[in-house]
């Protein structure tokens, strides 16, 4: 073989090995941290219990990543993670049903004997009660309207016998009208 070609070959194969290594160590140079798979921890296996149902297991758990026809049985779930081009991580957890209850976990994570108590996320907010005396459509109406306003006011601290009506003022204008039951 012609020497001068070999030495090229070599000189060219070092130079694209080194380039690979630099330009993965490049400072300032941003790597994408990769997750694949089911997303598991330890909390989502500390929740699993014997004799779970399956349809249990998938709130918990989510889809398994592997339902195998030929193994109805076992669930499997993989999840790796590589972060800013460093080694990948495989984590893997195995579930074994028999029939629909939950009989067996295998894998990285092992299953905590204590019972868990997950604290609640959820916050609630008390809301003041609405006025829905009127809707919206007869609120922007009366603006416009040269009507007395009709809807009916909760008015607690008068009874009905000592109430009085007013007149519109077209008909009767500046005079009440007294409720009969008032009158001596």
């Amino acid at each position: 073989m012609n020497k001068p070609a070999f030495l090229l070959a070599i000189t060219a194969s070092l130079t694209f090995t080194a380039c690979s290594t630099i330009l993965n160590n490049l400072p300032g140079v941003y790597t994408l941290d990769i997750e694949q798979g089911n997303m598991i921890d330890q909390s989502m296996i500390d929740q699993l219990r014997p004799n779970m149902t399956k349809r249990q297991v998938l709130y918990i758990m989510g889809s398994p990543m592997l339902a195998d026809s030929f193994h109805e049985k076992r669930w499997d779930y993989l999840y790796s993670k590589q972060v800013s081009g460093e080694d990948r991580v495989q984590k893997r957890a195995s579930l074994f049903f028999d029939g629909d209850n939950l009989m067996a976990v295998q894998g990285d994570f092992r299953p905590s004997s204590l019972p868990v108590i997950k604290e609640s996320t959820e916050t609630s907010v008390d809301l003041p009660k609405r006025n829905l005396d009127k809707s919206m459509w007869e609120k922007i109406t009366g603006l416009f309207s040269d009507e007395p306003d009709t809807a009916p006011k909760a008015n607690n601290s008068s009874s009905p016998k000592t109430e009085t009506k007013e007149a519109s003022s077209s008909s009767k204008a500046g005079q009440s009208i007294v409720n009969p039951a008032e009158q001596p």
